[in-house]
């Protein structure tokens, strides 16, 4: 679990940085339509929101919570990866380092 939390934290940190970096240096207007120019750009955007749905699945999933699933599964949609590190983040120190609650959140004791 130590091994995971690290993988989280430094997640975190890297889209913190990088969001920072984008936000002070890109524009969102030129540079996304200079992404969307691009086939590879194309190709990158599709795979990164399967990604975020996949990964929203799960959030869906271990929640209890309707709103609050709902309210993560929005910011994973904005802020990406920021927002799906900080979800695993606070779920991996919810757990009480038992991978089964991890996976499974409020479901856990469900399926008991």
């Amino acid at each position: 679990m130590k091994a995971a939390k690290i993988i989280a934290w430094l997640g975190l940190i890297a889209m913190t940085a990088v969001l920072i970096n984008g936000f002070v240096n890109g524009s969102f207007s030129i540079d996304g339509a200079a992404l969307l120019a691009n086939p590879w750009g194309i190709v990158s955007l599709v795979d990164l929101y399967v990604g975020f749905a996949l990964f929203s699945i799960w959030i869906v999933f271990r929640e209890k919570n309707v709103f609050s699933a709902a309210i993560w599964v929005i910011l994973m949609m904005v802020f990406g990866f920021f927002a799906g590190s900080l979800y695993t983040l606070i779920a991996l120190y919810r757990s009480g380092d038992d991978w089964a609650v991890f996976f499974m959140g409020a479901r856990y004791n469900l399926n008991r």
